[in-house]
């Protein structure tokens, strides 16, 4: 059976959904241990030490800002995508890693601007 987490906003989400978590997007991960019960593990910086740890989903609820905000759609990735791309905390190298993760929908168009933008 799939683990699932109910986050703050109401979304249910397994290790398989990408969220939007402090502005950044994530992945639930489910620890087998005593200390922490998940983590989340930010989409390029994943498994580099970078990963948040969570007790429970008390721990989740207390940390969660106002720009979280769960699972997004299509187009609101692609909205946070483009605001990303002028903001100087995030390289290209990053934000075309995190673009092959998100699920969104590119046009042959879309995919060849972004080529080219550089």
């Amino acid at each position: 059976m799939t683990r699932t987490l109910t986050l703050p906003n109401g979304d249910d989400v397994t290790e398989d959904d990408i969220i939007l978590y402090n502005g950044y997007p994530y992945r639930v991960r489910f620890v087998d241990g005593n200390e922490y019960e998940f983590e989340l593990s930010p989409l390029y910086w994943g498994n580099s030490g970078m990963d948040i740890p969570f007790a429970d989903r008390e721990a989740l609820v207390d940390q969660w800002e106002a720009d979280s905000r769960g699972t997004l759609t299509s187009s609101e990735w692609k909205q946070w995508l483009r605001e990303a791309r002028h903001d100087s905390h995030f390289s290209d190298a990053e934000l075309d890693e995190i673009t092959r993760e998100l699920p969104i929908t590119e046009s042959l168009l879309e995919r060849l601007r972004r080529a080219f933008h550089r």
